[in-house]
């Protein structure tokens, strides 16, 4: 029987003014422009000693910036300055606004500093979105 398993594709990277509201599957490679922890809550009693942490990061390209939300073993990769891509990231949406994230799916990994400047008067994420019912 001859090997018949499909070749892996190619990844297609998307650019952060690309990035709308309920989409996923996003291949961003971003400058990391600030961060900020804003949840750090631990437990160490029981045999599940783990902590849980949130760190709200401003990233971007040469394109605009989104905030993406960095959880627990995302937070130390996110460095000011550095530069990271982001693999199968989503969209969520937080009071009306776009946070990029990464979850169990996908992967946040470092890679050579990029060469872009990075856009940051177009904040994707202050742009708010309104939820309509369209009835047909």
């Amino acid at each position: 029987m001859p090997d018949t398993k499909p070749g892996l594709r190619k990844p297609a990277f998307t650019k952060v003014d690309q990035l709308r509201p309920g989409t996923s599957g996003h291949n961003v490679t971003v400058k990391i422009v600030s961060t900020k922890m804003v949840l750090q809550k631990g437990r160490s009693d029981g045999p599940q000693a783990r902590q849980m942490r949130i760190s709200e990061c401003i990233v971007g390209d040469e394109t605009g910036v989104v905030v993406f939300t960095a959880r627990n073993d995302q937070v130390d990769m996110m460095k000011e300055g550095t530069t990271v891509t982001l693999r199968n990231a989503k969209i969520d949406m937080y009071k009306g606004s776009m946070r990029l994230a990464v979850d169990k799916w996908g992967r946040v990994e470092a890679t050579e500093p990029a060469s872009f400047k990075v856009k940051e008067d177009t904040n994707m994420s202050l742009v708010e979105y309104e939820v309509v019912n369209v009835v047909e």
